[in-house]
């Protein structure tokens, strides 16, 4: 699983030498951008010594696995792989990168799993980081590659792998753009664990030296089902209304949903839309949206359900994507119009939705491809066929149904890659940071 001595030992390359210099520099810039952030909401001013490599929670004692995932996504899929880590004995400390992912954590982390977040990819930050925490294995999910985060844990020697590793095409091109700093980058893994045998073969030429396809570990993230009560008041309040659920949605998705929305009213009247935004912070802007559209809206955060008059019950919550898939039969998932990249269908098809996107798809394009190709879900080029798309399915009932059901089927069927990812990573749970001697200090 080790590297190679000679490959290690090569000169750092100019460019992340230049990399890591201006990382240092940009100390007074990450200070700002942390307060603005904090301004925004966007970041929770009381952990702000954690962005820092501050940390105020001690280490424990023992074997500790460090994973690092970006946000609620990523982190859904590495929680079974977390508690794994938790069940053989170690201790596991995640960071990520949003609060909203903070927040998730706070609800499903196994017992003795800490959260923190991660510190800004400058060497000082990183250092300090690491000199508390001192893991035994470093994993970094799906496309988290950050060069100083990268250099420092080679430097220290400490066994590091990606797991759940894609790399998009776009992404690809531009590391090798800089092929000698991508090689010593991605040479710093010990192991790269690809979601897909092209992530894998992306991964190689970019410089990993042991890298395999285990699967897409999303495929096997642990879904919460809606609480049931809740789930039968709302179905009860909803009777046999047509509904269609906008969910994940970002700024400007909003509005597509809302158009759409406004077209399917008048060949159902009393359709309703449950309009589910990827951060629920949003949810006062979104309200302001709706009322300009003229339509009466609820939010879940009130309690309140949705009346024979409600045209847009507006879900404002956390960790209650389950309860909305499984209210309504069709579902636009989003991030697919725009630049975010989209978002993970497999909680959708599992609670049995037939799903509709945006051609805009690199973070899960992996699972789109399979449900494309066996027509399990819908992809639209422009926002315009939105409203079409879901009148087609809200009237053929047999289509819709036949279409999520090849959908849970293809789910089902790619279960496995988090078996595989704990037996691949075997041999680094057995090493210790500085027991490698394939390792050299750069």
């Amino acid at each position: 699983m080790s590297l190679s001595g000679a490959a290690m030992a090569d000169t750092r390359p100019f460019v992340v030498s230049l990399y890591l210099g201006l990382a240092r520099l940009a100390v007074p810039f990450y200070w700002l951008l942390h307060f603005i952030r904090c301004r925004l909401g966007k970041e929770d001013p009381a952990r702000a010594n954690e962005k820092w490599g501050r940390p105020k929670i001690q280490r424990p004692e023992g074997h500790l696995v460090w994973i690092h995932a970006a946000s609620v996504g990523e982190t859904n899929s590495v929680l079974p792989l977390i508690e794994a880590m938790a069940a053989r004995g170690s201790q596991v400390v995640l960071t990520t990168v949003t609060r909203t992912s903070a927040e998730l954590a706070a609800n499903r982390l196994p017992d003795g799993a800490i959260h923190q977040f991660v510190p800004f990819d400058s060497p000082g930050f990183i250092s300090r980081f690491l000199d508390h925490w001192k893991p035994d294995l470093a994993l970094t999910v799906e496309s988290e590659i950050w060069p100083a985060l990268f250099v420092e844990i080679r430097r220290r020697a400490i066994p590091f792998a990606l797991v759940n590793g894609r790399m998009s095409d776009k992404s690809f091109r531009g590391w090798l753009r800089l092929r000698a700093a991508a090689t010593y980058v991605f040479g710093c893994l010990d192991l790269a664990l690809a979601q897909t045998p092209a992530d894998m073969r992306r991964l190689k030429k970019l410089g990993c030296k042991d890298a395999v396809c285990p699967g897409n570990l999303k495929f096997d993230a642990r879904l919460d089902d809606a609480r049931t009560p809740e789930l039968n008041d709302l179905k009860e309040a909803l009777g046999d209304r047509p509904v269609w659920l906008a969910a994940l949605t970002h700024p400007g998705e909003d509005e597509i949903a809302l158009a759409a929305h406004t077209e399917l009213r008048k060949t159902y009247p009393d359709c309703l839309l449950l309009l589910v935004p990827r951060h629920p912070a949003r949810a006062d802007s979104i309200e302001a949206l709706v009322d300009a559209e003229g339509f009466s809206a609820v939010r879940r955060s009130s309690g309140d359900t949705p009346e024979k008059g409600t045209a847009v019950f507006i879900g404002d919550t956390l960790g209650e994507m389950a309860l909305f898939y499984q209210l309504a039969p069709v579902s636009f998932l989003g991030g697919s119009f725009n630049d975010v990249g989209g978002h993970n269908p497999v909680e959708a098809a599992t609670f049995g939705a037939a799903i509709i996107c945006g051609p805009k798809v690199a973070n899960a394009r992996a699972v789109y491809k399979i449900l494309w190709g066996a027509k399990a879900a819908q992809r639209l080029e422009t926002p315009d066929e939105l409203a079409s798309c879901v009148d087609t399915l809200l009237r053929d009932t047999s289509a819709r149904a036949a279409q999520a059901q090849k959908a849970l089927e293809i789910v089902e069927g790619g279960r496995g890659a988090l078996e595989r990812t704990v037996e691949y990573l075997q041999p680094l749970l057995r090493r210790r940071p500085g027991n490698d001697t394939g390792k050299a200090n750069p």
